[in-house]
């Protein structure tokens, strides 16, 4: 079910132009060719029309792509106590179909994380001497920066991680903020404020959304703390509430997804999910609008996505192993579950 803010600051019709997609690519990769819209006509947003919308995020495979066009991931995060994280949500990207993702971790965890997968690239620099300065010539060849998986909350890091972000918004770079960059979040949500298009997706779940916008607080774009948030963050914030019911809003509307999953709850499984949902959201952002607007939906439709395939992996695996499945096994589905919903026929 969608609601929109009565008191949105752009007219609800203009909501009917965000979804013209055309077939030009937009700056994050001048010379991919999109072969197909999302939509010549005005959708609805509804699950149904997620849904079929997000059917049309995955690029074409053919023999005239190179390594890199199907996009290329970092993220940021890997301490000496949390290697398995960063390793999830790059497998999960890599799964999904990325072609390279770039880990940008602790010294402490480099060996472990590439102990775990031999295609990912890992950078042990977050803790080392003037990282901000040796990270920065990485983020030109990245198209979306995810922050947060196995982070830790080491003050130093999350110094660090601030002048990534603030680095990350002057490039423009689309972000996925996840797990302890919540917490940075938290302490410091004029991190976010006036972000800049394209823009950034948090992930919290029920207890983090309550840290963020306070205890009092519905997931709800009407309610006031939520609204004071929004108003400061500006138009290009969307917030994916995890919970039994997965809630997505911006500063002017909201869905609710009710997508299936089972009742259980291993760790890293948030992980999976920020690993699909960057991936997903920077596909979202090869096409470009053709209308000039301040906001669209294609943050929405990765949201989708991403809570889509996390909760049909949960659920087949679940099926399969029961109490025992862990996140390794929800792993295992991807591809069955990609291949079902979100494959290019």
């Amino acid at each position: 079910m969608l609601f929109y803010l009565k008191s949105a600051r752009v007219p609800v019709l203009r909501f009917k132009q965000y979804l013209h997609i055309t077939n030009k690519t937009s700056g994050l990769e001048p010379n991919i060719p999109v072969s197909r819209n999302f939509t010549n006509s005005v959708p609805k947003m509804d699950e149904l029309s997620l849904s079929l919308m997000s059917r049309q995020l995955a690029p074409p495979l053919n023999a005239g792509r190179y390594k890199g066009q199907a996009g290329r991931i970092g993220i940021f995060g890997g301490s000496l106590e949390y290697t398995g994280a960063p390793y999830f949500s790059a497998i999960t990207a890599l799964k999904v179909g990325a072609d390279l993702v770039h880990v940008f971790c602790c010294k402490d965890a480099a060996t472990v994380i590439k102990s775990y997968s031999p295609e990912l690239i890992v950078h042990p620099l977050l803790d080392a001497e003037d990282a901000v300065n040796k990270i920065e010539p990485w983020l030109d060849r990245l198209h979306l920066l995810i922050i947060g998986p196995g982070l830790g909350r080491e003050p130093s890091i999350f110094q660090v991680i601030e002048g990534i972000i603030e680095v990350g918004k002057r490039k423009q770079k689309p972000f996925v903020i996840d797990a302890d960059g919540l917490f940075l979040i938290s302490e410091k949500p004029s991190i976010l404020n006036d972000f800049p298009s394209p823009g950034v997706i948090i992930t919290p779940n029920v207890m983090e959304f309550n840290r963020i916008f306070g205890f009092e607080s519905k997931a709800n774009i009407e309610d006031p703390n939520v609204k004071n948030r929004f108003d400061c963050w500006g138009n290009f914030v969307t917030v994916l509430r995890k919970g039994g019911e997965d809630i997505v809003m911006d500063y002017a509307k909201q869905i609710s997804l009710s997508l299936g999953g089972s009742g259980r709850r291993c760790g890293g499984q948030g992980d999976i999910l920020s690993g699909a949902l960057g991936i997903f959201y920077a596909w979202a952002l090869l096409h470009k609008l053709d209308v000039c607007v301040q906001h669209d939906d294609r943050a929405m439709i990765a949201c989708y996505a991403a809570c889509k395939l996390t909760r049909e992996c949960n659920t087949i695996a679940f099926k399969k192993l029961g109490r025992s499945m862990v996140a390794s096994d929800m792993i295992h589905e991807i591809h069955d579950v990609f291949e079902k919903y979100f494959e290019v026929k």
